[in-house]
Parts: C-alpha cells; sequence; structure tokens
C-alpha cells in the first residue's frame, strides 16, 4: 500500500521516518524508484511512498513534530489535534514544542480520564504514555512521565513546554486527549493539579526524579478533594542538596488552618487526615557549588472517607514504664509492604500526625486514634529492656515479665512483645513461672496455647536458642548465662483473655556453671518431654546443660531417652550424659558419646539429668530429647506379708514374756537350759555350720533352763520381777560344766532392723543367719539328762560367750 502525506505550511508540522535502533534493514521506504531507509516530510511537502515489506511496524518508527511559537504571535490555545490524518500504522511520537514568554503561564488541561504519573522505566498498560517538560530559558526540566487514567487533570506551566503524546502503531486513538491555554504568570516552575473525587491513592514525583529538583525552584501540587472526604501524605523517597543559603522545605496551605503556611521538613511526618482540598509546595535552596547534592522527593496521597470512630481515642498511659517502645503498624511489616493502592490504615497520636507505622515510647501518655476500615489488619509489636550492672542492686529484685494493660486494652493485636535482659558478666538470668509453668515446644508435645515464648541466650561470638515454651507444663524455672530475649508471640485473639493469668517473672542471679538449667516439678501422672536447646541443629561447642527433675513424693519417675546414641564423634574433648538421684548415697549414672545412653529406668527421688557437650569432628551436633513418666509407687507384697508376719511374731514373744513373769512371781525358781539329745534340728542340705566338730551330733539343741542359775547375776529384780540389761553382757564366771555354751537370750541380740518400706538393697544373708536355735520346757525328771550330755560333747567351753560366738561365726 502506498501512502500520501501532505504538510501545509502554515502548520509548521514536519514528519520523519526511520528505523527502530537496533533492527536490521530488512524493510526499506520506497520513493518512486529509489530506495532509502528514513524519509522526513517537511512544511509545505507532499510525499507519496510506499514500504518494501508487509509489517513496516517491526522497522520503522514516525516521528511527527510541531513548532508553536507564542512570543512573536498568538498562540493557537484550545484543542490539540493529532496531525495529518492518514499516517501509517506504526509507533508514532507527536512532539508540540511551544515557546512562550516566562511572563506568562501555560495550562495543559487533560481531559478524563486524565493521567496518572509514572516511575521512570514503569510501562504503561496500554503503552500510551505522555511526557511533559518545561523550557525556561534554553534549560529543560522534565515535569513527569504519565500515563492515561488518573487524577492529574491540569499541569501549568512558565514559559515553554514540550509536549509528547508516545502511541504503539496498534492504537486508535484520534485526539490528543488535552488541550493548551494561557494563563498569567504562576511565579514558579510548575503547578500540578490533582483531582480526587472519592477514596484512592496516588503517586506523585518532584521535576526529574531520580535526579534532582532545580536549584532554588519552587513548584506546587494542588490537590482537588471533596470536603467529606480525607487526605493523608506520605514521603517515601527522598534526599536533600547540600544548601549554601536558605532550607529545603515543604509548604502546606490547608484552608482553614489558623497557622497557613504549614512548613515541615522533608524528614518530618507529613499532615495527615486533612478535611478537603490542599496545596503543597516544594522550595528548594541555593546550593553548594563544589558538592551540590540533589533534592528529589517521591511521595503518596492517600484519600479516604472519615472513619465511624474517628473522633474516638485511645488512651495509651506508658508514664510508668522504663526503657519500651510500643510500635503500631500493619500485619506483615516491615518485611511486608502493602502496595500503595491497598485501602490505607492510619495510626495518629494526635488529629493531624498520622502514619502507617506509629511508634510510642515510655515515660509518656498518648491518646491515639485509627484512620482504618478494618483494624484487624493492625498489629502490635513492643520492645522491653531490663539491665543489671552490679548484683548488688538488683539481686533482690523480681522482675515481672507481663504486658502491660496499657497495650493489652487497646483494639489492636499484639503480634510479638520483645524483652531484652542485659547482664555484666558473672550476672545471670532466672526466669520462673510459679503457677502455670512452662510447657517446651517438641514434636511430641506441641503448644496449643494463644501465645509461646521464645528465649535466646547469645553473646558477641555465640547465640543459643534455649528454645520455645508456652503456658500450663511443668519447667517452674530456667536459669541461664549471658544475654537474653524472650519473645512473646501471640496466636488470635485468645491472648486477650489468657494475657490475664501471665506469671513469668524474672530476677538476676549470681553466675551458674552450666549455660542454662532447668528446674522441672510435674504434677503426678504427667508426661514430661524435654530437648536440648538449639533443636534441631544442635549444642554449640563445649556447652553444658542441666535438668533438675522433681518427683513428687509417693511416687515413682520412669525416665526414657529417645534414642541409643548420642550421636556425635568428638574431634576435642569428649561428651557425656550424667544421671543422678539426689539421695544420700546414690550412685551417678556417666555414658560418654561413643557408649550406648542408658536403658528407661524408674527414678525414686529427686533427680539431675546433664549433658555436656565437646568439639564434635563434623557439622552434626548434639542433640538429645528424653521424657518422664509418672506412677504411684507400688508396695510390694512380700515386704506386707513380712511386715504382718513381724507383727504375729512379735505378739507371740510378748504373750510368752508375760507367761514366764507371771510362772516366776510364784515359783521364784528359774528354769535352766538342759540339753536335749532327742531333737534334730540340722537345716536340710545346710552343713557345717559349725566349725568346732559339731557338724554331724545335736549338740546345739537345748531345753528351757532356769535363767537365774546361769545368768542370775545379770539380772536385776525389781518388785519381784526380774529385768534383763538389754544390750549388755558379762562374762559367765560361774562353775563350768562340759555343756557347750548357750546362746543369749533374744533380748541380748543385735539383730538387723529394716523398714519394709525402705528402697535399698538387703544385705546378703550368711549361713550363720540360718542357725537355729530350739528350746523346750523341762519335764520333771529331765534335769538328771545333764551329764549325759556333758558326755556327748566335750568341747571347750571355757571361752567366754561372745568370744565363743565369733569364732563361731554368730555376729548378732
Amino acid at each position: 500500500a502506498s501512502f500520501t502525506i501532505f504538510l501545509h505550511k502554515v502548520d509548521n508540522t514536519t514528519v520523519m521516518i526511520k528505523l527502530r535502533p537496533g533492527v536490521s534493514p530488512s524493510c526499506r521506504i520506497r520513493i518512486k524508484n529509489v530506495i532509502r531507509s528514513d524519509l522526513k516530510i517537511k512544511p509545505g511537502e507532499n510525499v507519496t511512498f510506499t514500504f518494501t515489506c508487509s509489517t513496516p511496524e517491526k522497522y520503522f518508527i514516525m516521528e511527527i513534530q510541531k513548532n508553536i511559537d507564542c512570543v512573536s504571535g498568538p498562540c493557537p490555545f484550545g484543542d490539540v489535534h493529532l496531525y495529518p490524518p492518514g499516517l501509517p500504522r506504526l509507533n508514532r511520537t507527536y512532539v508540540w514544542n511551544v515557546k512562550a514568554s516566562t511572563k506568562a503561564g501555560l495550562e495543559l488541561r487533560f481531559s478524563t480520564p486524565w493521567l496518572r504519573q509514572i516511575e521512570p522505566g514503569e510501562m504503561c498498560p496500554d503503552s500510551i504514555s505522555y511526557n511533559i517538560n518545561s523550557s525556561v530559558d534554553e534549560a529543560t526540566v522534565n515535569i513527569g512521565t504519565f500515563c492515561r487514567n488518573g487524577s492529574v487533570s491540569r499541569v501549568k506551566l512558565l514559559g515553554g513546554v514540550v509536549m509528547s503524546l508516545h502511541l504503539p502503531w496498534h492504537s486508535l486513538l484520534t485526539t490528543s486527549g488535552f488541550n493548551i491555554a494561557n494563563r498569567a504568570s504562576i511565579k514558579r516552575l510548575c503547578i500540578i493539579e490533582s483531582t480526587l473525587k472519592g477514596e484512592s491513592s496516588i503517586t506523585l514525583m518532584s521535576p526529574n526524579y531520580p535526579l534532582g529538583f532545580p536549584e532554588d525552584e519552587l513548584m506546587t501540587w494542588q490537590f482537588v478533594i471533596p470536603s467529606n472526604m480525607r487526605a493523608s501524605v506520605f514521603f517515601h523517597n527522598y534526599s536533600l542538596s547540600n544548601c549554601e543559603r536558605k532550607e529545603e522545605r515543604v509548604e502546606y496551605y490547608i484552608p482553614g488552618s489558623p497557622s497557613n503556611p504549614e512548613v515541615f521538613k522533608l524528614s518530618d511526618s507529613q499532615p495527615a487526615n486533612i478535611a478537603g482540598s490542599f496545596n503543597m509546595s516544594l522550595q528548594g535552596c541555593d546550593q553548594d557549588a563544589q558538592n551540590p547534592g540533589i533534592l528529589r522527593l517521591l511521595f503518596q496521597v492517600v484519600v479516604q472517607p472519615p472513619q465511624v470512630d474517628e473522633n474516638v481515642t485511645h488512651l495509651v498511659d506508658l508514664s510508668k514504664e522504663k526503657n519500651m517502645t510500643v510500635t503500631i503498624h500493619l500485619q506483615g511489616w516491615p518485611s511486608l509492604i502493602p502496595p500503595m493502592s491497598e485501602p490505607i490504615c492510619l495510626i495518629c497520636k494526635d488529629p493531624r500526625t498520622c502514619d502507617r507505622v506509629l511508634t510510642l515510647n515510655s515515660g509518656a501518655v498518648y491518646r491515639i486514634s485509627f484512620l482504618c476500615k478494618d483494624l484487624s489488619r493492625l498489629r502490635i509489636t513492643a520492645e522491653k529492656g531490663i539491665g543489671c550492672m552490679d548484683i548488688r542492686w538488683c539481686q533482690r529484685k523480681i522482675y515481672s515479665l507481663s504486658v502491660p494493660k496499657a497495650i493489652t486494652q487497646l483494639p489492636i493485636q499484639l503480634h510479638k512483645f520483645i524483652w531484652k535482659l542485659l547482664a555484666a558478666d558473672l550476672i545471670n538470668v532466672e526466669i520462673t513461672s510459679p503457677s502455670l509453668k512452662l510447657q517446651q515446644h517438641v514434636p511430641e508435645q506441641r503448644c496449643n496455647t494463644s501465645y509461646s515464648y521464645s528465649i535466646v541466650s547469645a553473646t558477641p561470638e555465640t547465640e543459643l536458642n534455649v528454645g520455645v515454651f508456652c503456658p500450663g507444663g511443668s519447667i517452674e524455672k530456667i536459669q541461664m548465662r549471658n544475654n537474653i530475649t524472650i519473645s512473646l508471640k501471640t496466636f488470635g485473639k485468645g491472648f486477650i483473655n489468657e494475657s490475664i493469668r501471665q506469671d513469668l517473672k524474672m530476677s538476676f542471679v549470681p553466675h551458674i556453671k552450666d549455660e542454662c538449667t532447668f528446674t522441672v516439678s510435674p504434677n503426678p501422672k504427667a508426661k514430661v518431654y524435654l530437648q536440648t536447646p538449639n533443636w534441631p541443629y544442635g549444642l554449640p561447642p563445649y556447652v553444658s546443660i542441666s535438668w533438675f527433675i522433681a518427683v513428687p513424693s509417693k511416687q515413682t519417675a520412669r525416665l526414657a531417652f529417645s534414642k541409643d546414641r548420642m550421636g556425635i564423634a568428638c574431634e576435642t574433648g569428649r561428651a557425656y550424659l550424667n544421671i543422678k538421684e539426689e539421695t544420700l548415697g546414690a550412685e551417678e549414672t556417666v555414658r560418654r558419646e561413643d557408649e550406648l545412653l542408658p536403658q528407661p529406668r524408674n527414678m525414686y527421688h529427686n533427680f539431675w539429668v546433664n549433658i555436656s557437650n565437646c568439639k564434635p569432628v563434623d557439622k552434626t551436633q548434639l542433640t538429645l530429647q528424653f521424657w518422664v513418666t509418672f506412677a504411684d509407687k507400688q508396695i510390694d507384697l512380700g515386704i506386707i506379708l513380712a511386715v504382718v508376719a513381724g507383727a504375729g511374731v512379735l505378739t507371740a514373744i510378748g504373750l510368752t514374756v508375760c507367761c514366764v513373769k507371771k510362772k516366776k512371781k510364784k515359783t521364784q525358781n528359774p528354769m535352766v537350759g538342759v540339753y536335749n539329745a532327742n531333737v534334730n534340728t540340722q537345716m536340710p542340705g545346710k552343713k557345717g555350720l559349725f566349725g568346732k566338730g559339731r557338724q554331724n551330733n545335736e549338740s546345739h539343741v537345748y531345753a528351757v533352763i532356769d535363767d537365774a542359775v546361769v545368768y542370775g547375776h545379770l539380772l536385776k529384780e525389781s518388785n519381784g520381777s526380774v529385768t534383763p540389761e538389754v544390750d549388755v553382757y558379762r562374762p559367765f564366771d560361774g562353775p563350768i560344766g562340759s555343756l557347750p555354751p548357750s546362746p543369749p537370750p533374744f533380748s541380748f541380740r543385735k539383730d538387723i532392723k529394716r523398714s519394709s518400706n525402705t528402697e535399698e538393697e538387703h544385705p546378703p544373708l550368711t549361713d550363720t543367719d540360718h542357725d537355729t536355735y530350739t528350746f523346750a520346757h523341762q519335764k520333771s525328771g529331765q534335769s538328771k539328762d545333764n551329764g549325759d550330755a556333758n558326755e556327748r560333747d566335750k568341747g571347750d567351753t571355757s571361752v567366754p560367750l561372745l568370744e565363743d560366738k565369733k569364732q563361731d561365726g554368730l555376729v548378732g
């Protein structure tokens, strides 16, 4: 197809067609019989041409430039048309170069849907864009690049202007979308007007952005906003130049304000919650010639309807707090910044000072309000520091680690409360939870509460993640070395109710030997899971951790480990596991890293578990998990029967003693033990109990004899009763016969007393513990057998009774 372009000379328009940069010249322009790669048509010329290819839009671009002189003659004000008609379908740029006096102003008025400013490098969705440049005294300033569908309705400029419209080859746009009007001098670089009819958010930039705003220049943005809407200004990116004179600033003219203009630094929080329309101006300064720097600004204006509770304020009293900050922010801050197009939530500490993020400091009282439709999008993050540099001043102090009511009473969900506990060397931190106690979050026993505590112990060299804990467990106390960070994190709205019962407390204590010590006080029949800190990455080298586990009374604890070995090999030092009950004479169980861990075992008393790490040979570190279960103590049936049998024996002995005493009162003729040769009391299968030739005879069998005859000098008579001296022995010094010695009465023997409920092991019985003596009452006429008995055993009886017992192995 051929194209004919005719340009009237009075239109002062030039058309240029040229190859796109970086494209091979596979397509050419043919004018009659001449082939060329570009074409320039000047005012007053009429040119017909064709392309040598069917898709010239891939190879060529077109620029249509119109010069308008408003200095030497009248300006063609009114709508700007796309001239000339009948142009080929190529990517094209229309440029209107308007020259005007600096004593007058030009106004570019855009038809709806108006324009939206974009950052350099950003593309418009429909590929249609406008670029506005101001031309003053041969200097060109880029006012900005704009897309369609925005809020910029007018741009007023001082002096000349260079206006460009970029259209893609497939665009069907037939009008420029703006007109030019003449205005009186605006006495500044430019005025950009934005009209916002409803809830919206716009982004604007200073001229030449991201390069510098012209030196000592002034420009203004006018915002036309309905009086029933509220506007807020936010500076997102700015930089300052190096000023020699004046000061770079922002001035606001707000209708109804008693202090117009309101002057702000670029570093200040900008006004918010502005009712209706307002103006904002940017003023530059005289810059340092050697090091000028650059002044630039990118900002956002948010327009939203007033909130229902716009005038509702919330009291936040932090006057009694120390070293604490409270930050109210959007959910996900600071890593997640919502798009500027999203509805905004603002926090205001006074009616005109609002921002997306508000930080409150301790020692003051605030009255805050919210400009936000959905308060559930907001969160609170607070931080408090507690320090101790001298143990003498802070050892006895107990600090409450609970969230202040000033925070919990706000209609905003608490996201995190962080306590930073700082202590000097040789001062450690003790955390207690006396009533709620803490549960360690482990895979087998997960926390399901509305909040949890993350505890980290840190030094400049290392960091030990102690673990995640929640209320409602068995850990009553944690002692830690170094500086500690405790982070309370919430999970849902339930924290408001559960926070009332917070009982976490902290104090500073003298130095402890382990990096961390847990005190576990479980409830009866509880099952407690515990694991080493830094899970699952392992303990740092040479770190020692201890657990003190209290066993409830009348209960037995069972200790078990999740694996049979520690699972590491040491490069330097050894790794140890130590277990020891807290009772007199308890043995300590010790395992090295190359040994099997103990099998599940019962613990009857409070006990310690200690794990000490070495320096492992590889990246694998020491991780260990164990659990403790509790059950009621079981009383051994054998012990019960032994106690009952013992009680029966004591009762029988008591009755016998009573009968003997009554008989002595009547006769005063105590009986003497007489040897009875006809009774066999040898224990089956037990031979060699005596070492003096009595193994195969019955010489150790006795009849009951009168005590007074043999032991009369050992007894004391008191009111007609005979009372032996307990645990006292005197050698027999009467006439010695040929009878074997008699054993002492039961009241003289020192038997080992054993409690039926003791858990200690009984010493093994010796043969002498089974020696049996049989006593029988003498019948009349039996005393004559004494001589026979003496003759049956001529054993030596000259040795005192105790010595004879020792020789025979009968030690009481």
